[in-house]
């Protein structure tokens, strides 16, 4: 077989596995809180945010901007586990080869 058979071989090889783990990532979810766990964020492993949980306690009205911010603080939080988690599972696939648009 010549070497571009077996290069586009192993191609196929690693885009299928990218799929899987992309699949497997996207079941996964990660969680973070903000002021004490009074904001929750789930994302999943793609990066996608699954849910945001907010305690009543922490909804003051006359102070709306503290809420907007622990939000912000959980989700970015949570964002950027799911990052790590992606760069972690991806890279073991592609061999530590840091392939544009996969990660």
């Amino acid at each position: 077989m010549s070497s571009i058979g077996k290069l586009m071989k192993q191609a196929a090889r690693i885009q299928k596995q990218l799929e899987a783990k992309q699949a497997e990532l996207a079941a996964r979810t990660i969680e973070a809180t903000s002021g004490g766990g009074v904001v929750k964020v789930v994302v999943r492993g793609d990066g996608t945010i699954a849910s945001i949980k907010i305690d009543p306690q922490a909804a003051n009205p006359a102070d709306v901007t503290m809420l907007e911010d622990l939000v912000l603080t959980a989700a970015n939080n949570a964002l950027g586990q799911a990052k790590e988690l992606q760069n972690a599972e991806m890279g073991s696939v592609a061999g530590g080869l840091q392939l544009p648009g996969l990660m």
